[in-house]
């Protein structure tokens, strides 16, 4: 063959091959079956996996589809008994567009009942990395697509290669009309389950029957040998199963002579019962199986490096989930009330764009490096989308509010979220006075009543003319907006500051922050008495440690051999009241400079950190240590649309926005919650809790290939990234605290609207959508995709039952209802009275 030809079939086969586990000992080949073997009944699920993208870019993958589903079609039309199973709304869109005789083609089969449509989402995506709206956006747009394009919808979820599904997932799936589910990682080895046919219950109650497949999804060689090894060494409790073949990853699927040697299998004498088949069919015979076992887990773990590697896209990625939900949210209430034209077809395109990167070698940060200058464009779309529509959504009702006063200045600030909220508001304006810290003010910020409200000058974001920064804590309505105006005054002192830095702390009437010479952070919480982190310890710290392992970090459930800490700390005092002070800690190690902007608000029980990072360094990891002074420690992390209590054992784990460790502490509950807005690697050691910053991993680096030592590589995450940190350290539980409500608050972008001078009849506060329960969080206000209804999604995050009224000021309606604990329910809503309807996440 030509070394094209050869190197494609070693690109298809690569992770199939290295997943491959060893037979056991008694299970060599024989041309003999087993005795067991009659009992057996296996369906024959002909796949062809393809990535999209991993080692090739996405645009070749368009060629993949195309020649893997004409290979499929050919096959069938040799073979009548032939079946094919693929996943991806995404990729028959691209077969619909370049292709539409194959697209019917691919119906006819359908139709036939021997081409299986499957998974019911857009991609077969990363679930670690993207949240609880990406997933249910993956099933509303794939299952759309799949009914626009053959009259039908999936009914198996199916999503082999992804790297870890969490423990929520069973509700989203059974929202989407998935009422079954196949993946094939965490293998065996990797995950201990009661069997591979399963209940999979979530974290709500909900259960999906599941399959993991055993050894590999592309067993193309050697058939054989690998049914006669699920007979001998598989201990299931059925003995039907299903058995995947087909060449895979750069697609393929089927050869001739796999499809062949299965019709010659069938004719040996003992061989089992070998049927082309689908899921779809398989899953129908096995439901009526009593006593299958119960697995109620998330299922995890998986190359544990891919919750860190390619820190870019994973920040892209959450910032961007985060600005379309709050751009459907402001784009709706300017369409109820101004008449703004919400541009559903935009809102759909960005999303298939977030959810297309999400693709699990893409989200990983395993593809190969050019993918991510593709990624960056993409999410720069999105965003570009979701600002676009906010902004002119915001203007639409901030044009109807007056501004009277021609010599103030006028913003108004909206709020995304359904309870009142204090958001903080740094803006820009030209202001004509000499900035001065601590000096005399000639400002005045009030509210619609005249009442003061506290703000701060300090140095804007250019240096030209009178620009300068203001600051300021909006207290907003909930879901709604209000205007505050900023005047000339007599140059007055400003009242005195409750916050206040020094060089090396900051304190305020909750918090006392104090540095050590190296950097390290230690913190007082002057409301219980004590300090946040365990003596001994010095604090929290920024540690480095080894990181030899390949991209994925194939075999490591933890990163435990600490090499090196930041230190070397240098200090400056950025602000000092009377609402913010800030202190600037820059530290260094090796080539590696870290620079930490430590800010703490007048009244405020939280720290913020907003971190830039010039990382080189190469097979190390950096993580924010922050060991917490609790006894019987209890970690919490945030999972999509929900959260999972885990052990304290070191092993990395993945989160979504926020983790939280609390235990006792002098009989009492404590804890401290780490929020943030880039990250999604944690670990925790007994009482250490660890955010995992960054890694220096080569890429797409898969073993069992070594680097060479004097080798030139491309290296991942060099160079300068920023985020944010919030610490909350709080008494009681974290559900008591407003953990997710700060989430929610660090990471949907407040709209802020300038206003000009103009007449108006609407009020300058006002809210149009409210819970009245904390544990209840609207995350979805939208436009219907059918219709003009509106779509609200709730979701409890306390894990507490909960009976609540939503008022919906936005239509004078009222809803009251109940939710278990983590409960994720949809409301349409009738934008012109009728009915308020629960629907799935399909809208229906």
């Amino acid at each position: 063959m030509s070394p094209r030809a050869a190197h494609c079939l070693v690109m298809m086969g690569l992770i199939c091959t290295l997943s491959l586990l060893p037979m056991k000992a008694g299970a060599q080949s024989s041309t003999a079956w087993p005795p067991q073997a009659p009992q057996y009944r296996f369906h024959m699920i002909g796949n062809a996996h393809i990535d999209a993208p991993w080692l090739w870019p996405w645009s070749e993958s368009m060629a993949v589809v195309h020649s893997s589903f004409r290979s499929a079609l050919d096959r069938m039309n040799e073979y009548p008994d032939f079946t094919f199973t693929a996943s991806s709304a995404q990729f028959y869109e691209w077969v619909a567009s370049s292709d539409p005789q194959m697209l019917e083609e691919i119906r006819k089969r359908v139709e036939e009942g021997r081409w299986a449509i499957v998974g019911g989402w857009w991609v077969e995506p990363d679930e670690n990395i993207p949240n609880g709206e990406s997933l249910v956006r993956q099933g509303l747009y794939g299952q759309r697509a799949f009914q626009q394009l053959f009259g039908r919808t999936a009914q198996i979820g199916y999503n082999p290669d992804a790297f870890g599904h969490p423990a929520t997932l069973p509700q989203i799936l059974k929202l989407q009309g998935l009422l079954s589910y196949t993946f094939m990682r965490p293998m065996s080895h990797e995950k201990k389950l009661p069997a591979d046919v399963f209940w999979w219950e979530g974290a709500d109650g909900t259960r999906v029957l599941t399959y993991r497949i055993p050894y590999s999804y592309g067993n193309t060689e050697q058939l054989r040998d690998r049914l006669r090894d699920f007979m001998v060494n598989l201990q299931e409790p059925t003995q039907d199963l299903m058995f995947f073949y087909g060449a895979g990853d750069h697609g393929g699927g089927p050869a001739k002579e796999n499809i062949q040697s299965i019709l010659d299998m069938r004719k040996q004498a003992g061989a089992p019962t070998l049927l082309f088949s689908t899921p779809d069919r398989y899953f129908e015979e096995i439901r009526k199986l009593p006593n299958l076992p119960v697995a109620a887990d998330d299922l995890q773990h998986h190359s544990v490096g891919c919750y860190t590697a390619v820190s870019e896209i994973k920040k892209d990625n959450r910032t961007t989930e985060a600005a379309l939900a709050t751009s459907e949210k402001l784009a709706v209430l300017g369409s109820v009330l101004a008449g703004f034209d919400y541009p559903q077809a935009d809102f759909a395109a960005a999303w298939k764009k977030v959810l297309f990167m999400q693709f699990h070698d893409s989200m990983a940060g395993t593809a190969l490096p050019e993918y991510y200058v593709v990624s960056r464009g993409a999410y720069g779309y999105a965003r570009e989308v979701a600002d676009q529509a906010m902004h002119r959504a915001a203007e639409k009702i901030a044009w109807q509010i007056p501004t009277p006063d021609p010599d103030s200045e006028y913003l108004v600030v909206f709020n995304p979220h359904a309870w009142d909220a204090r958001l903080n508001v740094e803006y820009d304006v030209g202001w004509g006075f000499d900035y001065q810290p601590q000096g005399k003010s000639n400002s005045r910020l009030e509210d619609e009543h005249g009442a003061d409200v506290a703000h701060q000058w300090t140095q804007a974001s250019t240096v030209v003319g009178d620009r300068i920064k203001l600051l300021f804590r909006a207290p907003v309505p909930a879901f709604g907006y209000r205007q505050f105006r900023l005047r000339n005054v007599k140059y007055a002192s400003p009242p005195p500051s409750v916050v206040h830095a020094t060089e090396r702390g900051l304190e305020n009437e909750h918090l006392r922050v104090t540095f050590a010479g190296d950097g390290t952070l230690s913190m007082d919480d002057k409301d219980v008495g004590g300090g946040v982190f365990r003596g001994g310890t010095g604090g929290a710290r920024a540690v480095v440690l080894d990181d030899p392992s390949d991209t994925w970090s194939h075999n490591v459930r933890a990163y435990t051999k600490e090499v090196g800490a930041f230190g070397s700390a240098r200090f400056r005092v950025l602000e000092n009241g009377p609402l913010r002070a800030t202190l600037r800690v820059r530290t260094s190690y090796g080539a590696s400079s870290l620079q930490t902007d430590w800010m703490l608000y007048a009244g405020a029980r939280t720290l913020e950190a907003r971190v830039t990072l010039d990382w080189h360094e190469h097979r190390k990891i950096l993580k924010f240590s922050f060991p917490v002074d609790v006894m019987n420690p209890r970690p919490t992390y945030e999972i999509a649309y929900g959260f999972k209590v885990r052990k304290t054992e070191g092993d990395e784990d993945a989160g979504q926005r926020w983790i939280d460790l609390a235990g006792d502490r002098a009989g009492k509950p404590y804890g401290l919650a780490i929020i943030n807005d880039a990250k999604y690697g944690y670990s925790v050691q007994d009482n250490d809790l660890r955010v995992s910053i960054a890694r220096g991993a080569v890429y797409a680096q898969h073993d069992p290939h070594k680097l060479e030592p004097d080798g030139e590589y491309l290296w991942q995450d060099q160079g300068e990234q920023t985020f944010r940190l919030v610490l909350a350290p709080h008494a009681g539980a974290w559900q008591d605290a407003g953990i997710v409500h700060l989430a929610e608050e660090l990471t949907a972008p407040a709209a802020v609207l300038y206003q000009g001078i103009h007449p108006g009849q609407r009020p300058p506060a006002a809210s149009f959508l409210s819970v009245d329960v904390s544990n209840v969080v609207v995350s979805v206000v939208k436009k219907a995709e059918d219709g003009d209804d509106l779509i609200i999604r709730c979701y409890e995050t306390a894990g507490r039952e909960a009976k609540t009224t939503l008022n919906l000021g936005l239509v004078n309606r009222h809803w009251t209802g109940t939710f278990r604990p983590l409960e994720i329910k949809a409301l349409r809503v009738p934008r012109s009275g009728g009915e308020i309807r629960e629907v799935n996440a399909l809208e229906h």
